[in-house]
């Protein structure tokens, strides 16, 4: 059996999921696809899990499709097809989706990063849509970065295949934070206790809301808005939210450590 690309850990609420194919720049094959799929649905399926973190060893965060397996397949047995559903599982987890990335991203890997709710990376990390560079189009990877992008950049960075660096990727809503590389891990830290903090539940309909569509009629939104809020006030979560809050008290989803005290 080959050994393992993509390695999952859960460690007080938080899965971390680890691209490991450094010899291939984690480029996206058929085995790590696989792999990824899998420590996705497992995390998503764990109510343990609170936040699912998206990282990798070696220099590069992830490269893209493999190349070397798309060499000589038609359109019909290409690796590409698979990877709409991965962008979609990380898109729409109900845990929020933090990217952690050391080293550059290109093609498909600025999808997967643009995919996560939170982004996160070294300040020499670089990025790039190189596809149009060897004749193909960013067109799956767009469902997911369009959304994030303003589109004066995202015209010339699409077009040109330019690479740019981390703090571009800040200014055009690629990615949410660039930090010295020292700073990475305690920067997604910071997020990830950020996000611990939400209710589960809460989390999970804030981040539906976030990603459908809204009508043009501006009573019918706000009608569907209180229905979706009043609904949570008088939830579980929300009830037990309150009298934490009145009771100047952690609420009951706040993860506690090893010895049982709250974060």
């Amino acid at each position: 059996m080959a050994d393992e690309l993509v390695h999952y850990e859960v460690r007080r609420g938080i899965a971390t999921i680890t691209l490991d194919s450094p010899h291939n720049r984690n480029a996206l094959s058929a085995q790590l696809r696989a792999e990824l799929t899998g420590h996705l649905e497992t995390a998503t399926a764990d109510d343990a899990v609170r936040v699912i973190v998206l990282s990798h060893t070696g220099p590069v965060f992830c490269s893209g499709m493999d190349l070397k397996e798309a060499g000589g397949a038609s359109a019909d047995q290409q690796g590409v097809n698979e990877f709409p559903a991965i962008l979609r599982q990380l898109w729409t987890s109900p845990k929020p989706v933090v990217a952690r990335l050391a080293g550059p991203a290109r093609a498909g890997g600025v999808g997967l990063v643009a995919a996560c709710d939170i982004a996160v990376a070294a300040d020499t990390a670089t990025f790039a849509f190189s596809e149009v560079r060897i004749g193909v189009v960013p067109a799956v990877i767009s469902v997911t970065v369009l959304p994030r992008l303003l589109p004066r950049a995202a015209h010339e960075l699409f077009l040109t295949g330019e690479t740019f660096a981390a703090p571009k990727a800040v200014a055009i809503g690629l990615i949410n934070s660039a930090v010295p590389a020292d700073g990475l891990d305690a920067e997604v830290t910071r997020y990830t206790d950020m996000l611990a903090l939400g209710a589960p539940t809460a989390l999970a309909a804030t981040k539906r809301m976030l990603q459908e569509p809204r009508s043009a009629d501006l009573g019918e939104v706000f009608a569907d808005m209180l229905a979706l809020s009043a609904r949570h006030f008088g939830g579980p979560e929300g009830q037990e939210g309150i009298a934490a809050f009145v009771g100047k008290r952690k609420p009951s989803w706040v993860p506690r450590d090893e010895t049982g005290a709250e974060d």
